[in-house]
């Protein structure tokens, strides 16, 4: 099941894309997604390591998380240098849109069709009053190619890597 509900990353990709996910502190207007987006292309056309071009996509999902993706298969892979050039552009990115896309300490679920976001002391309460449960879907960032974001992306508490912040 194909758990992004929109996207342009192109057909090209290969399941095996190395992603990188950042999360956002909040939700972005549809104006920011827009131009987000154009910076994120901007930066992917130019991306590269070890001076090759690298086969890469960038976009904002669900207007909250930004990916970037390389194709290792068809091209170059990522470097260390290429990778830490794209985290000082997504750090700039986000103090240009006033986000903090680094903080590993709150984490989003799907209410609905809404994405909601909880930080870790919140995650206990919630699942303790049931306002979520071991079905709610969360999102795990820690999916590492782009087969894995199309299938494993959305995955129930019950089964996440979340489900240890919960106390029964």
């Amino acid at each position: 099941m194909n758990q992004i509900i929109t996207n342009t990353i192109p057909d090209a990709f290969s399941a095996q894309s190395r992603i990188w996910i950042y999360q956002s502190s909040r939700a972005f207007t549809e104006s920011d997604t827009v131009e987000m987006n154009q910076h994120l292309k901007g930066f992917a056309t130019q991306w590269v390591s070890h001076q090759r071009q690298l086969i890469a996509h960038g976009e904002i999902l669900h207007r909250r998380f930004l990916i970037l993706l390389v194709d290792d298969v068809q091209g170059s892979g990522a470097s260390g240098c290429s990778i830490d050039a794209s985290v000082r552009f997504v750090q700039e990115l986000g103090k240009a849109y006033d986000t903090d896309f680094f903080n590993r300490l709150t984490f989003a679920f799907m209410d609905g069709e809404a994405v909601k976001t909880v930080d870790q002391v919140e995650l206990s309460q919630l699942y303790s009053d049931g306002t979520i449960n071991d079905q709610t879907l969360f999102f795990d960032h820690l999916v590492k190619t782009y087969g894995e974001l199309k299938t494993h992306w959305l995955v129930p508490l019950g089964q996440s890597w979340h489900r240890r912040f919960v106390k029964r």
